[in-house]
């Protein structure tokens, strides 16, 4: 094909490409489309008109943009791409505890821009798993996929059972004590 036969949009990044990243990432950040458009210096019916895939936006409509919804350039021309990671059973970073039958092991550590990290804990009976508080303002989510355990504040943990959810504040001594042989759970710290 003739280069100077192509359309804008065939020489660019895809339209349909730039108004889904617009979209989402101002909805990201929960502004309004008056509100993006006042921040980046450009008319409301402009960005209206980009999020409906039209236009031929320029450099710097999309650099104005990307400042405005405080994002790199690259995520508005260049969709992100999806990632797939997985961990099979008895893989990953698994760390024991000294004096409990207790393992924790990293599922997913906290990403950029991000405050959690994820674990797949398995405990036996026996000892608790006691923990000192963490960072303040630290909760911890667990959601139990087998067995039964006891988890929560030292003060006051509550019993679960599978499928059960329970989430506690980790900036306080904390425990984790299962109940039954197997037992599984998942945790998210979230700080």
């Amino acid at each position: 094909m003739d280069s100077s036969t192509e359309q804008p949009a065939q020489r660019g990044a895809p339209l349909d490409v730039i108004a889904h990243a617009l979209r989402r990432e101002r909805a990201r950040v929960g502004l309004s489309l008056s509100e993006v458009a006042k921040r980046a210096g450009i008319a409301k019916s402009t960005l209206s008109q980009l999020e409906s895939a039209g236009g031929n936006p320029s450099v710097e409509t999309l650099w104005a943009l990307s400042v405005a919804l405080d994002v790199p350039f690259s995520r508005l021309v260049d969709p992100p791409r999806p990632r797939v990671q997985i961990i099979r059973a008895g893989e990953g970073p698994a760390v024991h505890s000294e004096r409990a039958d207790y393992v924790a092991t990293v599922l997913s550590s906290c990403p950029p821009n991000a405050r959690r990290d994820l674990y797949l804990i398995t405990a036996e009976p026996g000892s608790a798993k006691e923990s000192d508080p963490h960072m303040p303002g630290v909760v911890e989510h667990v959601v139990l996929a087998a067995g039964r355990a006891r988890v929560g504040p030292t003060e006051e943990p509550v019993d679960i059972g599978p499928n059960d959810y329970v989430a506690y504040p980790g900036d306080v001594e904390h425990v984790f004590e299962a109940l039954e042989p197997g037992t599984v759970a998942v945790m998210i710290s979230e700080h």
